[in-house]
């Protein structure tokens, strides 16, 4: 029989000999991950007669560039097994003489998930997860299942004598790559990077899939069959420093490609605070059950020192506001206690009203300041959800008005109370407001419009924040100019003749 040969990094052959059956494997640009992953996917099937391996690329137009394309794409890399008739590669399939399959996916839209849902899935490999969401992950991941599958104890020995690497038997395995960054960037990060030090094995519990999930960092230099400090002066001309850092040094704590990059955690988020009872506070919140509800605090500087939590004195700029307490609305791990990325707690509305009340007890909120998704003034054969919050305890429930839902107007608020007046801020988050702090940085370019946030993104404390600034707007915003040249009018033609 043909074959084809591959020489393993250390970093891919960590990976092969993982425990772990749940792994996300590089983070910097040059690791070798794509590569890794057709390999082991040729492998694999070669090994095991009848395996079902599952190949995703979010675009099928990137699935195609990355893996079927180019010198090292699944044609190379396979040439001599097709030329002897041990492999047959059609459009979307690759066959082996064994039974064995690599289906070549991609998966754009959350209801493309669908497309999978009868699919037997021994092997899931996904590149750049980040680009997808953590429902289709989770989706995809549902599918594994293998049956009397295991990796026959003649095929463990080859792999030992041929790559020099014990196998172990591992399926189903599902092994992802990503770099930083992108709309999948929060989840990944909260699975695999979080309060974990890397390459770390730990079991998860069935909430997460109970499976064996493992984080293999791997950047340029972990990549032998690459000229590092030729790729790697390439990747320092990527821009800004943070995008430099996600992409050549796989940073998990910077955001590639963020939308606010004006964002800056040493200059907006200060201490705990209790604004001095005199200054105007009012709230502002975003609607959710099966996604997160968000509500944010406010409230508006004068121009005069206070306290802050660490001890220290503080004066802001009159007319800043200052986010100083939130209540984010989403699941927790009774385990682990971190957060559900975008996962929601399903309240009632009631219930939220009251937790309302109950966190800003012997304060005074200006209600007509306050503001919320419009969403919530609509009547669906019943009470609105404001009249139902205002309701409760005898009718003295939070009261809002309807937010200005203007996106992108909004956004560009936003920027500008980030921005301020000569590098001072109009905006400031108070360090215990940490679902803001968590998901903010992350926000992304919308594919659709580049100036506003891509809505798949956890954005719900940013929409709320909107909301806030909206109601307060800065008067030197100019509206987006429109798309395309102005018209040549007559009116304009006598101005300018």
């Amino acid at each position: 029989m043909s074959t084809f040969d591959v020489d393993f990094t250390e970093k891919q052959s960590t990976a092969i000999q993982s425990e772990a059956n749940e792994i996300l494997y590089g983070g910097a640009a040059g690791g070798g991950k794509s590569f890794f992953m057709r390999a082991l996917a040729i492998i694999l099937c070669g090994l095991v007669p009848g395996l079902n391996v599952y190949l995703f690329r979010r675009i099928r137009e990137d699935l195609v560039k990355n893996h079927i394309e180019g010198t090292n794409g699944f044609p190379v890399m396979l040439a001599s097994l097709v030329q002897a008739g041990y492999a047959k590669i059609t459009e979307d399939e690759i066959r082996f003489w064994n039974g064995s399959k690599i289906f070549l996916c991609h998966c754009k839209d959350e209801k493309d998930r669908f497309k999978y849902l009868g699919a037997e899935i021994h092997v899931l490999l996904m590149d750049e997860l980040t680009t997808f969401t953590d429902v289709i992950y989770r989706f995809l991941r549902g599918r594994l299942r293998a049956p009397g599958l295991v990796f026959p104890q003649w095929a463990i020995e080859f792999f030992q004598t041929k790559f020099g690497v014990h196998l172990p038997a591992k399926i189903p395995l599902a092994l992802s790559s990503s770099n930083p960054g992108n709309i999948g960037h929060l989840f990944v990060k909260a699975m695999f990077i979080d309060g974990v030090e890397p390459l770390t094995v730990r079991r998860m519990p069935k909430s997460e899939g109970g499976m064996l999930r493992q984080f293999i960092p791997a950047i340029l230099e972990d990549n032998p069959h690459i000229d590092a400090e030729e790729y790697g002066d390439k990747l320092a001309g990527l821009g800004s420093d943070e995008l430099v850092r996600a992409m050549r040094y796989g940073d998990w704590n910077v955001i590639a490609g963020a939308f606010f990059d004006n964002w800056r955690e040493d200059l907006h988020v200060i201490p705990r605070f209790k604004p001095p009872a005199h200054w105007t506070r009012f709230r502002s919140m975003d609607w959710g059950s099966y996604h997160p509800f968000s509500v944010g605090w406010w409230c508006i500087a004068e121009n005069e020192w206070v306290d802050l939590a660490d001890g220290t004195e503080r004066r802001f700029p009159a007319g800043a506001i200052i986010r100083y307490r939130e209540w984010y609305g989403a699941q927790t791990d009774p385990l682990t206690g971190m957060v559900k990325p975008d996962v929601g707690l399903k309240l009632d509305v009631e219930v939220l009203a009251r937790g309302i009340m109950d966190r800003e007890k012997g304060e005074t909120i200006d209600e007509q300041a306050s503001v919320a998704d419009p969403s919530m003034w609509k009547e669906d054969g019943g009470p609105s959800f404001v009249e139902r919050m205002a309701g409760v305890r005898g009718g003295t429930g939070p009261r809002f008005r309807p937010a200005d839902n203007s996106r992108v107007v909004g956004a560009q608020q936003v920027r500008a109370r980030l921005n301020g007046e000569d590098g001072v801020p109009l905006m400031y988050v108070a360090a215990d407001c940490r679902d803001f702090i968590r998901t903010f940085p992350a926000l992304q370019h919308s594919e659709k419009d580049p100036e506003d946030v891509n809505t798949k993104n956890e954005d719900h404390a940013y929409d709320e924040a909107r909301y806030a600034c909206m109601s307060r707007p800065l008067s030197n915003i100019k509206p987006p100019r429109k798309k395309g040249p102005a018209p040549f009018t007559l009116d304009w033609i006598m101005q300018n003749s």
